[in-house]
């Protein structure tokens, strides 16, 4: 099995949760696709840190080969001054607008990484992994990848494309130097038949599969026609392929060879989330690297699906890239977080649209979610004083909203904190938000409020303190997923002061019953969802 890492806390072992995005290309600004990825890793590791585990959560940039040299040139800078430009001023400001609460931003181009590569490399050498030779096919720049003349599409032309990328594939001949690849298609087969949950979703795996049994060929691990890249260190007129150079980023960030005790304690990864045109690279050559250097392999590999917009990749090539300020600067920014893993499938391509993000908007989170936070501290305003009365008997309307808050707890931690569905766990989550609205429209408290008798004021006070203990419940399980109006809920409810911060409240315990104390200060606030303006031209 796959192993994970642990370090000591008192004498006692702590999980290490670390999970990654790719690193991505920097010849461009960022968009959604990229955003969506980093997003849902940000959900999931916060997530677990919620849940009271140590959690280390890797982004980072890939900056050299052919694409990147050949950006920079048509821009009349050099390579490092392109991706110093783009990382600066694209890629760490928009993780950081979108709350991306990453543990390391790494960049291939740092010494603590190269050098890193390079001492890998030469230890596969040295152990007779690699070896010289010479190839020639087709080769996408974009995909910086050979390409298999099976795996092209024909133009009206007859011209070879990428799939990918539409673009002409190029033919190269070169001098280079393989790793054994071949060697490690059985030991790859055995590994994931012992670990069927390796590759996710299942449809991903059997791709593997399939790819591997085929019979694997040696992988060309150097290029030697530009010199962008890390030099090969026995043989500076070659620059490690740019693909073996980037998957090493998952070890080289935590430690690997230069920090064993935080290496040991961190890797492997528990989740490596990759877009699905990438997942041959993490699923067949990362693993086979690592069995190749007796080191051990992830928990996992999860291929998300394509953003898809007008029934195409959502990609610059094909000039459907989007900017997620666009986005975000009409809906907010939990709401951005919300809508992709809501809408989508985790592992589904998907399509996006404006009046779909609309209508959800609306519905979900201004009149479901939204609306029920606004009654509730106007009812708590009006016939308490803005203070949270103490319950009294509780009946079976009570008792199913206790139930469903507890479900809503099992469910969403099973579907996001383990099985990656964000969909289902979102799902579950608002399905609750929806049932204590029902109860608020079954219990009518604006006319329990007019029963002014003993057993009438208990009544009101057992119906709102229910449903800010519901609300407190939600607050806890979206705090992950929306953390700034899940934190601006957590203070209209009173329990920061009450309970104290939002982040030390875990999501296992959020059923618990009874955790708001009477006399809490429930205040208005300004509204979590407000109404959409048009849309901007």
């Amino acid at each position: 099995m796959a192993a994970t890492g642990s370090e000591k806390q008192g004498g006692e072992d702590v999980r290490s949760f670390y999970v990654s995005t790719p690193i991505y290309y920097v010849n461009d600004a960022p968009h959604l696709g990229h955003a969506y990825t980093t997003v849902a890793g940000d959900v999931l590791t916060r997530w677990h840190r919620q849940r009271g585990e140590k959690v280390w959560y890797l982004t980072g940039t890939d900056e050299h080969g052919q694409k990147i040299m050949r950006t920079a040139e048509a821009n009349n800078v050099t390579p490092q001054a392109w991706c110093d430009k783009l990382v600066e001023e694209s890629w760490k400001p928009l993780w950081e607008h979108l709350g991306i609460a990453n543990d390391d931003f790494i960049r291939t181009t740092e010494k603590r990484h190269t050098d890193r590569v390079q001492e890998f490399v030469q230890d596969l050498y040295d152990k007779d992994e690699i070896y010289k030779g010479g190839y020639e096919g087709p080769y996408c720049v974009g995909c910086e990848e050979y390409k298999l003349p099976g795996d092209l599409i024909e133009a009206e032309d007859g011209t070879k494309l990428c799939p990918i990328h539409k673009q002409p594939v190029e033919i190269l001949k070169e001098e280079n130097y393989f790793f054994k690849l071949s060697a490690y298609g059985p030991k790859l087969l055995e590994f994931y038949a012992a670990n069927p949950g390796f590759i996710q979703p299942e449809s991903a795996r059997n791709e593997v599969v399939n790819f591997v049994k085929q019979g694997l060929q040696d992988l060309s691990i150097s290029r030697s026609t530009f010199d962008w890249g890390v030099p090969v260190p026995w043989d500076d007129k070659h620059v490690i392929y740019v693909w073996v150079d980037a998957l090493l980023n998952y070890a080289t960030a935590v430690g690997y060879g230069s920090d064993q005790e935080k290496f040991d304690s961190t890797f492997p990864a528990n989740v490596h989330l990759v877009g699905k045109d990438i997942l041959r690279f993490h699923a067949v050559i990362w693993p086979a690297m690592l069995m190749a250097q007796g080191l051990p392999l992830p928990g996992k590999v999860v291929a998300n699906g394509w953003l898809m917009v007008g029934g195409e990749k959502m990609s610059k090539s094909n000039l459907t890239g989007i900017k997620p300020q666009d986005l975000t600067s009409h809906f907010g920014v939990d709401a951005y977080r919300w809508y992709f893993l809501r809408a989508i499938a985790f592992g589904s391509d998907g399509s996006f649209s404006w009046e779909d993000f609309t209508a959800r908007y609306t519905s979900e989170l201004a009149n479901d979610y939204g609306n029920l936070a606004s009654r509730l501290a106007a009812m708590v305003g009006k016939y308490y004083g803005g203070a949270l009365p103490a319950a009294a008997a509780a009946g079976e309307a009570e008792q199913a909203v206790y139930d469903g808050l507890s479900k809503a707890v099992a469910v969403a931690d099973r579907k996001i904190g383990e099985e990656l569905d964000f969909q289902g766990g979102i799902l579950a989550i608002f399905d609750f938000v929806k049932q204590v609205n029902g109860y608020i429209t079954e219990q009518e408290p604006w006319k329990v409020a007019k029963d002014e008798s003993p057993e009438g004021r208990d009544r009101l006070a057992t119906i709102l303190y229910t449903a800010a203990e519901a609300l407190r419940g939600v607050a806890v399980l979206l705090n992950p997923v929306m953390p700034d109006t899940s934190q601006q809920l957590w203070e209209c409810l009173g329990a920061e002061e009450s309970l104290g911060a939002l982040s030390g409240r875990p999501v296992q315990n959020a059923a618990d019953w009874g955790q708001l104390p009477a006399g809490a200060t429930v205040t208005k606030g300004a509204v979590l969802f407000p109404r959409l303006e048009e849309k901007p031209e």
